[in-house]
Order: structure tokens, then C-alpha cells, then sequence
């Protein structure tokens, strides 16, 4: 299972939210690129970036941070926040972004998901961002009347083999993550998971790590990482057996 660093860009800077609100930031660092080397220096062989500008506005923001980010690093980088058409999803590919994530454009125009997955293959991914049930978007300021299994089984069968999947009650809260659900969702859409939101503990990644012949992937880690509560070498070392010789 792979453990994937979180960088969430605001204004230029690495910022946390708690249950993705913004009057419950906080400011983790005023150099996001380095932050990124952080992570690549301390072993993580993926990173996860947001724009979260981005994700409220409809359109990135942090263009010139995430492309320092892409610049530095030597790992793959997933990027999400507010791609909500072609010309964006070809300008992070082009920059060097490995996956790009599509979320509120899956609620809004899934045939550009249907687009992308017939170009791009699995650099695209859909994040699923839930709250009780129910698909939030355009940066989870808007709840859909749409199931958040219903929308993974729509986007299976669009070509995506991949989800980033997020209870959105749980993240930034360190409360550990949603275990039943996330299980729920692999069980029900057999497709490739990355967990999001509450991981706090090694606990909580040997939990997930446990539903790998589930198709749960990797595990994307946010504030444990930046408050201290998990160290990354420590959790890479719980995953190093099954990371050797893999290609993802």
C-alpha cells in the first residue's frame, strides 16, 4: 500500500483544512516546494496535490506552485482542484503532473471524464468526496443528490479504474477514517482505491492496509503528517514488503 504526502495550496501556501472549510485553516508552510522535497528527501514515492483555490473558484489558481512542485521533485504527482475541462487536464499532463483528479466534472459533465479516460488512460482519476452519502463538489461547498457509490459505478463504467475516495466528515479531523465505508466502496465498485481523510495513527494505516486484496491502494496522509502525529519513514516501513519491486 502506498502512502501518499498531501500538499493543499491556498494562496501560495501549504495549508490544512478541517472538513474542507475555510475558517478552519491552517498554514503549515510558505514554500510548498519545499515541502514537496520534504517528502520526496523522507521516502514517499508519490505526492498528492491540491489546489484549493481551485476547487472553489472552478478553475486552478496555484498554476506556478504546482508547476515549482513538478519541476523539483522526481516522484509522480497526482493533481486535483477545480479541472473542470480539457485544455487544463492537457496543460498539468504536459507540465509533468502522473495523474490528473477529476471531481466536481464528474457530477457536472461526466462525458469529459468518458474523454479524458479514452486519451489518457489511468492518468485519470475521479475523486469521490462524501458526506453522509451524498457526492459533495465544487470544493465540497455543495452537496449533489447523487450516492457516492452510485458515482463510482457511473465512472467505472467510463473508463476510470481508479478513485481518490474521501469522507469529508473525517478529514483534517485526525478522528481515523471512515474503515467501513471506504471498505463498503471497494467491496461494491471493485475498482482501485486511494483512501483520504482521518488517518491519525500507524494503527489506522495497518487498518486499511488490511483491505489491500480489497483493491485499497494507497492512503493519502494530510495533517497526521504535519502535526506530527505519524512520522512518514515510520509509516513507510509498514508498507516497504509490498512496495518492493511494485510499479504504480
Amino acid at each position: 500500500m502506498l502512502i501518499i504526502p498531501a500538499i493543499d495550496l491556498r494562496a501560495g501556501k501549504c495549508v490544512r483544512l478541517v472538513e474542507g472549510r475555510l475558517d478552519r485553516e491552517t498554514v503549515y508552510s510558505d514554500d510548498p516546494v519545499a515541502v514537496a522535497r520534504l517528502w520526496e528527501d523522507q521516502g514517499a514515492r508519490w505526492l498528492h496535490v491540491v489546489d484549493l483555490d481551485g476547487a472553489f473558484t472552478g478553475e486552478p489558481k496555484n498554476w506556478e506552485m504546482i508547476r515549482g512542485i513538478l519541476s523539483a521533485v522526481r516522484i509522480p504527482v497526482q493533481v486535483g482542484g477545480g479541472i473542470r475541462d480539457m485544455k487544463v487536464i492537457e496543460q498539468l499532463l504536459d507540465m509533468g503532473a502522473a495523474r490528473v483528479i477529476l471531481g466536481t466534472v464528474a457530477i457536472i459533465n461526466p462525458g469529459l471524464v468518458a474523454e479524458a479516460c479514452s486519451r489518457y488512460g489511468e492518468s485519470i482519476v475521479v475523486g469521490i468526496d462524501a458526506r453522509n452519502g451524498k457526492v459533495a463538489i465544487e470544493g465540497w461547498g455543495v452537496t449533489a443528490e447523487k450516492n457516492a457509490l452510485d458515482l463510482a459505478s457511473e465512472m467505472k463504467s467510463l473508463g476510470i479504474k481508479r478513485v481518490v475516495f474521501t469522507d469529508i466528515w473525517r478529514d483534517g479531523t485526525l478522528k481515523g477514517p471512515n474503515l467501513a465505508v471506504v471498505e463498503e466502496v471497494a467491496r461494491s465498485t471493485q475498482l482501485k482505491i486511494i483512501a483520504s481523510g482521518g488517518v491519525s495513527s500507524l494503527s489506522d494505516l495497518r487498518a486499511l492496509k488490511a483491505m489491500e486484496p480489497l483493491g485499497v491502494e494507497a492512503v493519502i496522509i494530510g495533517k497526521a503528517l504535519y502535526q506530527g502525529a505519524i512520522n512518514l519513514r515510520d509509516a513507510l516501513e509498514i508498507t516497504s514488503e509490498e512496495l518492493e519491486g511494485q510499479v504504480c
